[in-house]
């Protein structure tokens, strides 16, 4: 597979720029569209040499040249010697880290009757610039079916420019989706299955559809995933705001209040116990979760708690504002938490307790967002962030002193690839894995504005954000494809990573299951009476 993906980057590619006019800077290559006059390319090397940076891993931190060579780390050692046609990057003084892996985005997603503005190109060319390489996108059945939902983001993903993996939504269970459940397991590389629990009449699933698809995963060794908020409680929320009067973006946040979300991941984590399989918890926005989270956590039950930038950065002022398109902006579900969630949700990434940090990127422009202007239901759900991602966290975390450099490599990347399976090809700096990688400048600084965000969005939620910390080589498949602040990307140079099932998140549980049963001391045998 990997020979084919070497050949396949040899051939010629027409490269066009791609030049908005709001920003000299926010520019990348799509090919067959014509954006713009001027041509760029690709590095055509396939040869390269990070030199004297800081390489950086989960769990180990050291001084060291990286050399590459068609697209894998070849060698990870100080004092590197190479020929003259290798391109040699300077890394001194700066950190070498894995490239971002964001395990939660929705590109080209068809939601609440329209379709996200980032499709499979414009986001991830977005998240290079910010050091994401890769990110696991969320497939939605096609009227309950996966292998039409399947088929369909196939197509989408066809102008891919990183890699990519994918999870897979389950709307409905039965024996058809049983079946192709396996088909997706076995021979198309997705490990992870996920049950929404809000959105009543389109998306939300009930316990008894959600206990069968938790049975069904773990006899896949499959990750079970939820959308934890209580979607009938939430349909009756919307409802008591609507006749209150409050149709505004505020009314969204009111609806659902943070204890539906800890109610949902409280029974979420015990239907999972029950069925004694894994269970990750997707955009923990709140303490309500959190604390259901680290109880069970405590008590040994393996849950994944799954903090996103918007939860750990934003608080839901915002959603007050006079202006309806900047309050509206930062409407998504569960929703952005008052202030002292988010704080709370940083001691958590820091002390273990949530253990890597996506984005839910699912981005809506303005005009999309004014679809409910005079009415909260109406307004598309989700923000943007995959760009932004490795900046905040750095800066965030990393600078506050809340978790070392090693650890931002682990919740950024590493834990991602552990959990999903294909560590150590991604998510690590060492001899054999893909040669994605990053180099960040600690003394750099960043702004973030929708002037100059790669998205195409006209809104950014960070509108403004300053910080330390600055990304300025992204390098994809052993390509430079971020650097000077310019980004040069081409449609179907990225490839899909299949994801193997029975991570370490598995181990053991058949002993687990044994030791259960020989606890039961059942059925006891007894005596028939007669009469």
């Amino acid at each position: 597979m990997a020979s084919c993906f070497y050949l396949f980057f040899s051939v010629s590619l027409l490269l066009l720029t791609y030049s908005p006019s709001n920003s000299q800077s926010n520019q990348f290559c799509e090919a067959g569209i014509g954006y713009g006059e001027v041509g760029c390319g690709l590095s055509s090397s396939t040869k390269l040499l990070i030199k004297g940076g800081t390489v950086v891993n989960a769990h180990h931190q050291e001084v060291a040249d990286v050399y590459v060579e068609d697209g894998i780390i070849v060698a990870v050692k100080p004092d590197l010697k190479v020929t003259d046609d290798v391109k040699v990057i300077d890394a001194t003084g700066k950190f070498v880290m894995p490239g971002g892996i964001d395990p939660h985005t929705h590109l080209a997603m068809e939601f609440m009757g329209t379709e996200t503005i980032d499709d499979f190109f414009s986001g991830q060319a977005a998240a290079l610039a910010g050091g994401t390489t890769m990110h696991i996108d969320f497939v939605i059945p096609v009227n309950g079916s996966l292998i039409a939902g399947l088929e369909s983001y196939e197509e989408k993903a066809k102008k891919s420019c990183m890699d990519y993996g994918f999870h897979m939504a389950i709307t409905k269970f039965d024996d058809s989706v049983s079946r192709d459940m396996e088909i997706m397991v076995k021979e198309k590389g997705i490990n992870s299955f996920k049950f929404f629990l809000a959105y009543k009449g389109s998306l939300m699933v009930n316990d008894e559809l959600l206990l069968e698809g938790l049975m069904r995963c773990k006899s896949l060794g499959a990750l079970a995933m939820v959308h934890a908020e209580n979607g009938d409680a939430v349909f009756e929320g919307q409802k008591r705001m609507i006749q209150l009067g409050i149709t505004g973006p505020e009314g969204h946040a009111l609806s659902r209040p943070p204890l539906l979300e800890g109610e949902a991941t409280a029974r979420a984590i015990r239907l999972a116990g029950f069925v004694n399989t894994p269970l990750y918890v997707v955009h923990v926005m709140s303490i309500d979760a959190m604390e259901e989270i680290a109880k069970a956590r405590k008590s040994g039950q393996r849950v994944v708690g799954e903090p996103v930038v918007s939860g750990l950065v934003l608080d839901d002022s915002g959603l007050w504002d006079s202006d309806f398109a900047t309050a509206s902006k930062f409407v998504m579900s569960p929703p952005i938490r008052a202030a002292g969630h988010n704080k709370v949700l940083q001691g958590a990434l820091s002390n273990g307790v949530l253990q890597l940090v996506g984005t839910d990127h699912c981005v809506f422009n303005s005009t999309q967002k004014a679809f409910g202007i005079d009415d909260f239901r109406k307004i598309p759900n989700g923000v943007n962030g995959i760009e932004e991602r490795m900046h905040l966290v750095w800066d965030t975390m990393v600078e506050s002193g809340q978790i070392s450099i090693n650890d931002f490599v682990r919740v950024t990347s590493t834990e991602c690839a552990r959990i999903f399976n294909i560590y150590p090809r991604k998510g690590a700096i060492i001899a054999g894995s893909d040669a994605d990688i990053i180099i960040l400048n600690p003394n750099s600084s960043f702004e973030i504005n929708a002037r100059s965000h790669h998205s195409r969005t006209d809104t950014n939620v960070y509108e403004g954000r300053r910080g330390k910390g600055k990304v300025e080589v992204t390098i994809a498949g052993g390509r430079v494809v971020w650097e000077n602040n310019e980004l040069k990307v081409v449609p179907g140079s990225g490839k899909y990573i299949e994801m193997p099932p029975f991570s370490y998140l598995f181990s053991g549980i058949d002993k687990a299951d044994a030791s259960y049963l020989s606890s039961l001391n059942a059925p006891v045998k007894r005596s028939k009476s007669t009469t």
